[in-house]
């Protein structure tokens, strides 16, 4: 969330009385409105004056902002389901979401056939972030977030949220119509999704291909076997072919990530030497190197 400062914005201290914070807002609000403000970036100052001053009038919001922040509105709400905060943006009625002092706004244009209409404006969009597995990412998953009102006054947002298979880290879902209300009969805003997918203990994902390393033996390697691979679909039967090498890369078709091509996924194969815990498993390697004479740094001399 933008780290903004609401005094600041309305060039007052800490300790402004309401009828200083009033008095500025009047102030500022006649001289960035975006129907007769000639000032540079008119709009977007006067939906920060609005986000402003819809906190510092109001005691209760005051109060948490000075003691949060500009998280004051995530301490409000207590943070989402499971335990997963979000910090979102904005969250009134206004243009950015705020209510304005609309009593206030009319009397700049005046009243009755001089009054000029309200601008027409889109709401705020919001966002945030929204962790998910690997497995989650592969099958798609639907979660149910909190999203903040679109009104004040009104209870949070239960929206459910479909996450659909296939999706990567740093995409972005949209929400439509579930961010701040419009002004003037605009469109509310929408809410924006950073998706998150979570490191996989056993997977590594590139594009669209999967990547596992697994362990065999060394007898598997030499004469070959048939081994149960997991996949993030369940597990399959991957045949090791005999004479297999450490660091030989085997593919299981299709068995990456969905999309409009699905993936792949590659098997790395890692042989792991059995330590000798006896005497007599000792004595087989000692057997082994008399009857299996080899060297393999042989093609390293010089």
């Amino acid at each position: 969330m933008d780290n903004k400062d609401y005094y600041q914005i309305m060039g007052l201290k800490r300790g402004a009385s309401e009828k200083e914070i009033k008095t500025a807002y009047r102030r500022l609000a006649r001289k960035y409105h975006p129907d007769i403000s000639k000032e540079a970036n008119a709009e977007e100052k006067f939906k920060e004056l609005g986000e402003a001053y819809e906190v510092l009038k109001d005691a209760e919001k005051r109060k948490l902002y000075d003691q949060y922040g500009s998280n004051w509105e995530a301490a409000a709400q207590g943070g989402g389901p499971s335990g997963q905060q979000h910090h979102w943006q904005g969250g009134g009625a206004g243009p950015g979401g705020f209510e304005f002092d609309e009593d206030f706004i009319n009397s700049i244009f005046g009243g009755g056939r001089g009054r000029r209409q309200a601008r027409v404006m889109k709401g705020k969009d919001y966002h945030s972030d929204i962790r998910i597995s690997l497995k989650d990412a592969y099958d798609g998953v639907a979660k149910e977030l909190q999203f903040p009102p679109l009104e004040q006054g009104k209870p949070p947002q239960a929206i459910r949220v479909k996450v659909p298979a296939g999706v990567k880290s740093g995409q972005k879902i949209r929400i439509a119509g579930k961010g701040g209300a419009g002004m003037g009969g605009g469109p509310n805003g929408d809410v924006y999704l950073n998706v998150h997918v979570d490191k996989h203990p056993l997977f590594d994902v590139k594009d669209h291909d999967i990547y596992l390393t697994l362990p065999i033996a060394p007898w598997e390697a030499a004469l070959g076997a048939t081994i149960k691979v997991p996949t993030l679909g369940g597990a399959v039967d991957l045949k090791i072919p005999a004479g297999s090498q450490a660091g030989q890369k085997l593919r299981l078709k299709q068995r990456g990530m969905p999309g409009k091509t699905k993936g792949d996924q590659f098997v790395i194969l890692k042989i792991v030497i059995p330590q000798p815990k006896s005497d007599e498993e000792r004595a087989l390697y000692e057997q082994m190197a008399k009857e299996m004479p080899f060297n393999p740094r042989e093609q390293m001399r010089t």
